[in-house]
């Protein structure tokens, strides 16, 4: 479970109708509190930097792709249950997930095997099939979206990734290399396919506890990425026909 810290004087005391209680994390993205409403059960509420809306209007077209995730089925999914704006930031706020991301929980503990890999697969694939029944490409799904709640695995920050590339300033797509399809750093339109791409090299990762595209810079892994053979030895026997099918680049 990660460790949640206190409020510093500088974080808020309230978003929306939520409590906040401490933070959960931050990154490149923004700050996550763990929010607790009056009723209802506790919330994650992802708060953006303030300097990925440019504008009212990149604001407004962000909340507007996030809200369409409020159509994904919760099928192993953290459920999107608001959006808003706190100042000029932008907030998400999904349902709370006790757990450590799958990321975190290889590095400390080692590759999952056996049956928890197998519903790992299972699991990740089911939520991935929700989102796009909404229509939704997750475009950033990778060990670090994935969190192993206690009742299983759970998808979560789905459609952020497009929101951000389509009202932010950036010099490239928005992702994690290492996961993401070859057709995110060019100009094609992105599918479900891609995603599925990602999903496979997650499933490496989950099986050996590294990425199947490696490299000692971002450009190295990227030019892998793109034309490189993956690296799947240590993927069990059972998985490889799946994994290899997903990764090809045709």
């Amino acid at each position: 479970m990660p460790e949640m810290r206190p409020l510093r004087p500088d974080d808020p005391e309230h978003i929306g109708g939520y409590r906040l209680a401490g933070v959960l994390g931050s990154g490149g993205q923004g700050v996550v509190y763990r929010g607790t409403g009056d009723p209802g059960p506790d919330v994650a509420i992802k708060v953006l930097h303030g300097h990925l809306s440019h504008d009212d209007g990149a604001t407004a077209h962000f909340l507007r792709e996030v809200e369409a995730a409020r159509r994904v089925a919760a099928f192993c999914t953290a459920a999107v249950l608001d959006v808003g704006t706190l100042g000029e930031r932008p907030y998400i706020v999904s349902e709370y997930v006790p757990g450590d991301t799958l990321q975190a929980v290889v590095r400390s503990g080692g590759p999952r095997s056996g049956g928890a890999l197998d519903r790992l697969a299972i699991s990740t694939l089911t939520a991935l099939t929700a989102i796009h029944q909404a229509g939704i490409v997750h475009r950033d799904f990778k060990p670090g979206n994935v969190l192993m709640g206690p009742d299983g695995p759970i998808v979560i920050d789905f459609g952020i990734a497009k929101a951000l590339d389509a009202t932010t300033h950036t010099s490239g797509p928005i992702g994690t290399p290492a996961y993401m399809s070859p057709e995110q750093f060019g100009s094609e339109r992105l599918g479900p396919a891609s995603d599925v791409f990602s999903w496979a090299g997650t499933i490496v990762f989950a099986a050996t506890g590294r990425a199947p595209f490696a490299g000692s810079t971002v450009a190295v892994v990227v030019n892998n990425v793109i034309n490189g053979k993956p690296d799947l030895s240590g993927v069990p026997e059972h998985l490889l026909p799946a994994v290899e099918r997903c990764l090809s680049k045709d």
